[in-house]
């Protein structure tokens, strides 16, 4: 990007308040010049009050009727596809018929969370990635009822925000976190065998392999609850020590626990 303000194709709305959504409200509203045309969704005022506090530019609300003017409304909210698929199919049917609806889900079945909104001609899986504003790939997976022009709609937004974006296959994990995890957890069963420490296992990864992060801190990044829920949906195998983390809530960063300790 060129730090230029512009007009986003599309007026933007956001379903969710946690770190990629509001990320993605903090880029949208940079690139635009016209104040207002991002709007953010928020379970809970307390959500809401977290959310304003960090996306200025933005229109934070706990309404979901306000995202009724939005023409893309992208889904941020829990990786689980009941949770996902009731708020969509709620957005489906609040939405003017014109609208696209995506979700950032980053291992769930496109397709079927297209068939839950109600609206699977006009969907897109848009997987951003965190910290959404300084990574640049955006994996798009579309459902085979997806039309020419919502392919063509989605890019043009993800254009407009200085994205670049890959077509992906509709599989679990897309191509990253397919790729990705079982490298993941394949350095904590590494880190266990040998009775290593965590900093001996990133540092080698990181100088030896040219990693800007090492695949344990990489991990508590993520959050150690994400990645067991992506595992699972990808078929890999998680091992018991990220499943005991969770068990005891050292989820990572966010938790300021996991496999190292955070201030």
């Amino acid at each position: 990007m060129t730090g230029e303000s512009t007009k986003l194709p599309e007026r933007l709305g956001i379903a969710g308040s946690g770190v990629i959504a509001c990320g993605l409200a903090r880029l949208a509203a940079r690139v635009t010049a016209d104040r207002g045309e991002v709007t953010l969704w928020a379970r809970s005022e307390a959500s809401a009050e977290r959310a304003r506090a960090g996306t200025e530019g933005v229109e934070v609300v706990t309404d979901l009727d306000a995202l009724a003017a939005a023409t893309v409304v992208v889904e941020c909210i829990a990786e689980d596809t009941a949770i996902k698929g009731s708020l969509l199919a709620r957005l489906g049917e609040l939405l003017p018929d014109e609208a696209l609806l995506a979700t950032t889900t980053s291992s769930l079945s496109v397709a079927k969370l297209a068939a839950l909104s109600g609206r699977p001609d006009r969907f897109a899986g848009l997987h951003v990635f965190n910290p959404v504003e300084k990574m640049a790939l955006v994996e798009l997976a579309f459902g085979g009822n997806a039309s020419a022009e919502t392919r063509g709609r989605v890019l043009a937004l993800c254009e407009a925000l200085g994205k670049t974006a890959v077509e992906v296959p509709d599989v679990p994990g897309f191509v990253v976190n397919r790729l990705l995890f079982p490298y993941l957890f394949s350095a904590v069963r590494y880190m266990d065998e040998h009775g290593l420490e965590p900093e001996a296992v990133d540092d080698c990864m990181k100088l030896g392999a040219g990693h800007p992060m090492g695949p344990l801190a990489l991990l508590d990044f993520v959050g150690l609850d994400v990645a067991v829920a992506i595992g699972d949906s990808i078929g890999a195998e998680v091992p018991e020590r990220v499943r005991e983390l969770v068990a005891q809530d050292k989820l990572g960063r966010k938790a300021r626990a996991g496999f190292y300790t955070y201030e």
